[in-house]
């Protein structure tokens, strides 16, 4: 993710975020307990995933004190889910942080685009072209650290997409952390 080092599913990345930070590389178990929550119904998975998050301190401290703002899904895809796992990580990760973290749903996504997974970074970069808006009519706290939350970080494109909609909001500081990354 963009910050201290450059990985290989970044680059060619304008990041509009400042620091990115995921908990786990996208495979064997991680994998499998994020296909469980995303597609099974699994929320059972919640607690492995908290236990992952607090086995890395430097995201914790990193969010600790922030506005957590979890990538939206469209209503019709959260009806049929029945919730939203990026609004349920980012509680998990704000109940390990700690402190005055919190979670707010500040993002809305307006376009209902088909699923990313199948999209290279440039057909995902079109498909993700004004899908989300501020939930709100207000202008943002430019003081307030805010950190998007998504489920993976594949190629950073709905991150960024949402990151643009937080800054051109007023948002200052806009992170991304993720619980797994590939």
């Amino acid at each position: 993710m963009a910050g201290d080092r450059e990985c290989v599913k970044c680059q060619g990345l304008e990041a509009v975020y400042g620091e990115g930070r995921t908990a786990v590389i996208f495979n064997g178990p991680a994998r499998a307990l994020v296909i469980a929550l995303k597609y099974h119904r699994g929320l059972y998975v919640l607690a492995d995933m908290e236990e992952v998050f607090r086995r890395v301190p430097e995201m914790l401290a990193h969010v600790r004190g922030a506005t957590l703002v979890p990538v939206p899904l469209h209503p019709r895809k959260a009806r049929e889910r029945g919730y939203n796992q990026a609004w349920l990580l980012a509680e998990v990760l704000a109940k390990v942080a700690g402190g005055t973290t919190g979670v707010a749903e500040l993002l809305r996504r307006v376009v209902d685009t088909p699923t990313q997974t199948a999209f290279d970074r440039r057909t995902r970069l079109e498909n993700l072209k004004n899908a989300f808006a501020l939930k709100g009519t207000a202008p943002l706290n430019p003081e307030v650290h805010h950190v998007l939350v998504d489920d993976v970080f594949t190629t950073g494109s709905t991150l960024n997409s949402c990151a643009r909609t937080l800054r051109r909001a007023g948002a200052l500081k806009v992170d991304v952390v993720t619980f797994a990354h590939g």
